[in-house]
């Protein structure tokens, strides 16, 4: 805008093409390096930066989890406070600055106004005496002879031309003061600059200018907020008196990226503290040529009149004034170099406890990961020896099919007890968690859990095994598998030799716990079972001497498997609690029907030879029914 006014001003003089100058204002003895101040956006930038840097607080707060956080924290707010407003000092040092050269430039319109105004005025004079003399001319025109209308003519065009120039100054001098005012009024001097500077304070109450109350408000409000903040801080805690393996990496998380945080806000101090020293360097150069200046003209004012002192005086003045606000600049810039110097070192002393926070933190990790990786070796050592001695001193199949699966039961146990323990926060959440995951399991897996349970039941001492012939419901078949949850058989069929159907029968293992069907299995080391068969006896025959022959008939028979029967029924002796009967010989019940008298015949028979031992028995109580109807006959 100055630069527009001075135009402005330079050409109205020159197009007052014979006009007089007024009078020169005295050059002042000294006058302000325009290098030692910021212009308006300089000043807006250095503001925004110094914000920005400022509302980094807010970040250091959420990562203060320690009292010596919160300590760090409150000497850096108050640093802050202080850097920010020497900030806004310096800004409005300089606005005032810019004020005065407004001034200046102010006084140099005021006379390029007058200067115009005396310029408008001979233009409007001439003006009015070119339309004079174009009507004379005119007037001498109608009444000019002939010969003379020609140079009468030239007359007028020449005057009117002349006119058209007087017109043409006039506008342009118009146009150009309404542009000049225009740029005057468009809020681009040091009244909006100064505004701009207190709209950006507003945002920021710690840099509201200091008043007789400022400093208790001040103070009371960053204590207050600390008081609330404090609580939420202190409460988070740094975890360290936990020994969750899941905790410990977050707190090594967490501190890792509260070093990131420091060094970042670090970085932002110190490009802020080397933004405001790049800016001291004029203001110390002005103060020095100021100083210069100062000293020249107090040697000068030795050898000088009384007639000319005065002005030295005035000299004198401009530069204090120039002197005073230029330090105005200098001295806060200053300040916030020590100000910006000091809160590194606290950022440095916080960075130092972190970093050893952190690295206990580390350690804890660490061995916490050794002690959980030790554990699950020695369950997987364990393990490994289980099976080793199984395999070493258990030589039935079915026997270490159990242990052995027992031995995988137990290890993943005490693999996801040790990785739940190791990894969670307290025991009492552990606990916690695994009732309501037992629970939920318990709901939604009942019945594979009772098939589970069921299982145990099948492979305990008078369980079943793979090869065994066992009976469920009306299903009799020989197990081919069992597994945790179902137990399959090959169904087997037919009256007397029990084969193969082609069949597969799949029975959930909860079926031990099912009132109906149950499972019928002979003992271990025993395949003995009583066959009967019933007899009709010939009428009028001596009943009592015919049982006898039925008896000793079949026994004649079962002498033959006498030693495994024996032997079978033995082993049953030692796996009931009642006494049992060492009668392994057939016998012969007689009783009534209907229409004659029968005689059930019970005997012992191994199931792998069941159909042959039927089958001879069934011919021998034949041969001796035909042999009583013979000597009836």
């Amino acid at each position: 805008m100055t630069r527009t006014l001075l135009f402005v001003s330079s050409l109205l003089f020159t197009l007052s093409a014979g006009a007089q100058s007024p009078p020169a204002t005295p050059e002042a003895p000294a006058s302000l390096d325009r290098r030692a101040v910021m212009n308006g956006q300089q000043v807006v930038e250095i503001l925004d930066e110094t914000v920005a840097w400022y509302r980094t607080l807010g970040v250091q707060q959420q990562s203060a989890t320690q009292p010596s956080d919160l300590l760090i924290l409150y000497a850096n707010r108050q640093t802050a406070d202080k850097v920010v407003n020497l900030a806004f000092e310096i800004a409005r040092a300089n606005a005032e600055l810019l004020s005065s050269e407004a001034d200046v430039a102010q006084s140099k319109n005021n006379e390029a106004s007058q200067a115009q105004r005396e310029l408008q005025r001979r233009l409007d004079e001439r003006r009015t005496a070119l339309e004079a003399e174009i009507r004379e001319a005119k007037a001498a025109l109608a009444d000019a002879h002939k010969e003379q209308r020609a140079a009468a003519q030239s007359r007028v065009a020449e005057l009117q031309s002349e006119l058209d120039m007087v017109n043409a100054r006039r506008n342009l001098i118009g146009a150009m003061s309404t542009f000049a005012y225009q740029s005057d009024a468009n809020g681009s001097g040091a009244s909006a600059l100064k505004e701009h500077i207190d709209a950006i304070a507003a945002a920021i109450p710690a840099s509201a200018p200091p008043t007789a109350t400022a400093p208790a408000a001040s103070g009371s409000g960053n204590s207050s907020s600390d008081a609330t903040a404090a609580p939420s801080l202190l409460e988070t805690g740094d975890g360290a008196h936990r020994l969750g393996i899941w905790d410990l990496a977050s707190n090594v998380l967490r501190l890792s990226a509260k070093l990131n945080t420091i060094d970042t806000i670090e970085s932002s101090t110190a490009a802020l503290q080397e933004t405001f020293a790049r800016i001291r360097v004029s203001p110390q150069k002005q103060i020095q040529a100021l100083a210069a200046k100062s000293d020249a003209l107090a040697n000068a004012a030795d050898n000088t009149d009384n007639a000319a002192l005065k002005g030295v005086r005035d000299q004198f003045d401009t530069l204090a004034w120039l002197f005073k606000q230029t330090a105005g600049i200098l001295v806060p810039l200053s300040q916030e170099g020590v100000l910006l110097e000091q809160y590194r070192r606290n950022l440095s002393s916080w960075r130092e406890s972190t970093k050893h926070q952190y690295f206990d933190a580390l350690k804890a990790l660490a061995v916490r990961v050794v002690i959980l990786l030790a554990l699950l070796a020695l369950a997987f050592i364990g393990a490994e020896l289980w099976k080793r001695t199984v395999y070493r001193y258990v030589q039935e199949p079915r026997r270490r099919y159990q242990l052995l699966l027992i031995r995988t039961i137990v290890l993943w146990v005490f693999v996801i007890a040790i990785i739940g323990f190791t990894a969670a926060t307290e025991i009492t959440s552990v606990v916690t968690f695994a009732g309501l995951l037992t629970a939920g399991l318990a709901v939604a897996m009942q019945s594979v859990l009772v098939s589970i349970v069921g299982y145990f039941f099948l492979i305990g001492k008078y369980g079943i095994r793979v090869g065994d012939r066992v009976q469920i419901g009306s299903v009799t078949g020989e197990v081919i598998e069992l597994g945790l949850v179902r137990l399959y058989l090959s169904e087997l069929a037919g009256d007397g030799y029990r084969g193969p159907t082609g069949r597969v029968v799949a029975f959930a293992n909860s079926i031990v716990f099912q009132a109906s069907g149950g499972i019928f299995k002979q003992i271990p080391g025993v395949n003995l079972a009583w066959h009967d068969i019933t007899v009709t006896l010939p009428p009028q025959a001596d009943y009592s001497a015919l049982k006898e022959r039925l008896q000793t008939a079949a026994n004649a028979v079962i002498k033959d498997y006498h030693d495994e029967i024996m032997r079978q029924t033995r082993e049953i002796r030692k796996n009931i609690a009642s006494p049992a009967s060492d009668d392994v010989q057939a016998q012969v019940q007689l009783r009534f029907s209907a229409s004659a008298v029968e005689a059930l015949v019970r005997y012992p028979v191994q199931l792998q030879r069941a159909a042959e031992i039927d089958e001879r028995i069934s011919r021998e109580l034949l041969a001796v029914i035909r042999s009583a109807e013979s000597q009836k006959a």
